[in-house]
């Protein structure tokens, strides 16, 4: 083989190769973007202090503001939307003395008070995270409202029995993610 045969193999292998790691980077970006991930070491941390899956967690912050933090047209505040009002309660709860409301902008106590929120729904709801997921997005006393119609009609609330869509859809969005960010993001959130 001569020697210019061999530069042009070389050539087109690299030019091949190079196109390969752009396609593949923007093909991450994209996947990055449809499903982001940011601040994994607080949920990380939030999952094992709130025995919590951390994928949960990332699936909440999801649905809720797709980790870019914004305050919502109700004025929930914060990577996991939460309303002052609700953390408030939750820093009673807890014990927080210090809480101020502008604290819901802090990612760490924002992550903190949204997962000390989920393991109080998942303890209300003995471990059922879709009972605890619906109550995150449709309030306690709504699920504690259909759960007891459900059951006196002799069964369970399904996802599909959630009487407001919203709700329902929210449900799914966050387990489907759930499952999403398990498969994509183990390492990243400390899954075995």
């Amino acid at each position: 083989m001569s020697r210019r045969a061999l530069g042009t193999i070389i050539a087109v292998t690299a030019t091949a190769l190079l196109a390969a790691l752009v396609v593949g980077a923007l093909n991450k970006a994209v996947h990055n973007r449809a499903l982001p991930l940011s601040d994994a070491s607080i949920i990380r941390r939030q999952a094992a202090k709130k025995h919590l899956d951390p994928a949960l967690i990332a699936a909440v912050i999801y649905a809720e503001s797709k980790f870019e933090p914004h305050p919502s047209a109700a004025g929930a505040q914060g990577l996991m939307q939460i309303l002052p009002e609700t953390a408030y309660y939750l820093a009673h709860l807890s014990g927080g003395h210090t809480f101020t409301a502008a604290d819901l902008a802090t990612p760490d106590i924002n992550v903190a008070y949204g997962s000390y929120y989920l393991r109080y729904l998942l303890n209300h709801y003995n471990g059922n995270e879709m009972l605890a997921v619906a109550a995150y997005n449709g309030g306690l006393s709504n699920v504690d409202k259909w759960l007891s119609q459900a059951r006196s009609e002799g069964g369970g609330l399904t996802v599909e029995a959630i009487p407001f869509p919203e709700t329902r859809e929210y449900v799914q969005r966050v387990l489907s993610a759930q499952q999403a960010y398990r498969s994509t993001y183990r390492r990243e959130l400390g899954l075995q």
